[in-house]
């Protein structure tokens, strides 16, 4: 009772059954009627609590939770305690998690009955399929996770020691460090400030006869303006691999992110959209650049002389396991992103409200899957992003940081000047991310809206 500092404490019988719940206030009104502190606590505990099975939804407990009801045990179908919940612990709201109703069990099954476990079977093939049906027939190649598909692309394409590759400062770590994986040199570029992601004109002047490709990075599912880096990348004779990390399902003009440069990559990641656990898939528009990157993936090993390596190559497979799992989750991606949006409509509803917040930008032609809704809080706001964060994760719900930028960390301080990386920092300074799980429900949702709300009336009242 007073290790945790709930207050709160559980009786179980001899059976590890629950049978009773005793708080400090029920032990200090015993005391007051002078009951011997060798009374049994069966004789003062509460036989009449309330209860909830461990799988109840947290729509279910925020329901049953009020303020004469502020802790209720979770118990097993036996009625053992397996955790409990209170207002400010509800079995906390994640930032995202994976769905896994579909026929992922089913494929797996499928899988172990065949004896297909490894890296090859139909799976493999028939998710680089329909990622190619829906990539406008580009070439697809599954891979073992999201990083090795970014080296993947940069060794297929040729990218090398004494290259140049341009990317966002704002970024996660995985962009870069596989350009340095090559050998090439990355040049980090500032963002733009509503989009957050490359800005076409710092590119222009990134350039050097050095550069050999751009890496525009679709930043938490926002899509990036692929007009301008088309065109200079055309000028220039420049490769364009897009980082679709973070951005499955997410459109510009009407086509989906990943169809308009020479590769571009994604990853399955458990907090992805789709998830395969881990795993990558990496897309080529050319079809020689993707025969090479299918032997570097296999160990750089001859498609038709077996066990004879022509190159040094990578052991970066997928699995089929892994396939079968991505296979089933594709089924749903429209689904997904659907209810993504959902929960960032939501959001922007209620943020727009005040005029504290800055909301993610979203133009007539650019589709956000919304991987994660990420905003920003104003420079002039009375409070700061950790303590937004800070109050939200009191109440149960986690929120995320934005990425710091590269060019502050150690690995990355020789690739960018600071001063030219301004909207990076205050980006990342100001970022918030709200969680955006494809499980998330519509009660979930109201109430991270309405601990929102009840934030910032704090907030002003405290300024008044």
């Amino acid at each position: 009772m007073d290790k945790v500092g709930t207050g709160v404490l559980f009786i179980e019988n001899s059976a590890s059954i629950l049978v009773g719940v005793i708080t400090d206030g029920d032990i200090r009104r015993a005391l007051i009627l002078d009951v011997p502190l060798e009374e049994k606590v069966s004789a003062i505990m509460n036989r009449n609590f309330i209860s909830l099975p461990v799988g109840s939804s947290n729509q279910t407990i925020l329901d049953t939770l009020n303020e004469r009801i502020k802790f209720i045990p979770l118990v097993s179908i036996e009625g053992k305690v397996v955790d409990y919940a209170t207002r400010s612990r509800l079995r906390k709201i994640p930032i995202s998690s994976p769905q896994l109703e579909g026929n992922e069990l089913a494929y797996v099954s499928d899988c172990i009955k065949t004896n297909w476990i490894s890296s090859q079977g139909k799976y493999v093939k028939e998710f680089e399929n329909i990622f190619s049906t829906y990539h406008q027939g580009y070439y697809s190649v599954a891979v073992s996770n999201g990083t090795v598909a970014l080296h993947l692309a940069l060794a297929a394409l040729g990218i090398g020691e004494g290259d140049e590759v341009i990317l966002p400062d704002l970024t996660f770590a995985a962009s870069i460090n596989a350009i340095i994986y090559t050998g090439a040199t990355p040049v980090l570029v500032d963002v733009e400030a509503d989009t957050w992601n490359l800005n076409p004109n710092l590119i222009r002047k990134a350039i050097t006869k050095n550069t050999k490709a751009i890496m525009p990075v679709h930043l938490y599912g926002q899509p990036c303006d692929m007009d301008p880096l088309i065109a200079l990348a055309k000028e220039f004779n420049l490769k364009i691999v897009e980082d679709c990390a973070e951005a499955l399902g997410s459109k510009f003009k009407g086509n989906p992110v990943g169809s308009f440069g020479d590769a571009a990559t994604f990853s399955f990641f458990g907090n992805k959209t789709i998830t395969t656990g881990e795993g990558g898939m990496v897309l080529f528009k050319d079809q020689s650049t993707y025969e090479k990157a299918i032997v570097l993936r296999d160990h750089g090993m001859n498609k038709s002389k077996r066990y004879w390596h022509d190159v040094v190559g990578y052991n970066y497979r997928l699995t089929n396991l892994q396939a079968a799992i991505g296979v089933a989750q594709f089924e749903r991606l429209e689904i997904f992103v659907e209810r993504k949006r959902f929960a960032a409509t939501s959001y922007s509803q209620v943020l727009s409200k005040s005029n504290f917040f800055i909301l993610p930008k979203e133009e007539g032609f650019n589709f956000n899957s919304y991987w994660l809704y990420t905003f920003l809080i104003k420079e002039d706001s009375p409070f700061d992003r950790d303590e937004l964060m800070s109050y939200m994760t009191d109440r149960s719900i986690e929120t995320r940081p934005v990425f710091y930028p590269l060019h502050v960390m150690p690995p990355y301080r020789n690739f960018g000047n600071p001063k030219d990386l301004t909207f990076s920092k205050s980006i990342s300074d100001r970022g918030v991310s709200l969680p955006s799980s494809v499980n998330l429900t519509e009660g979930e949702i109201e109430y991270i809206c309405r601990t929102i709300e009840e934030f910032v009336e704090e907030k002003k009242s405290i300024q008044v």
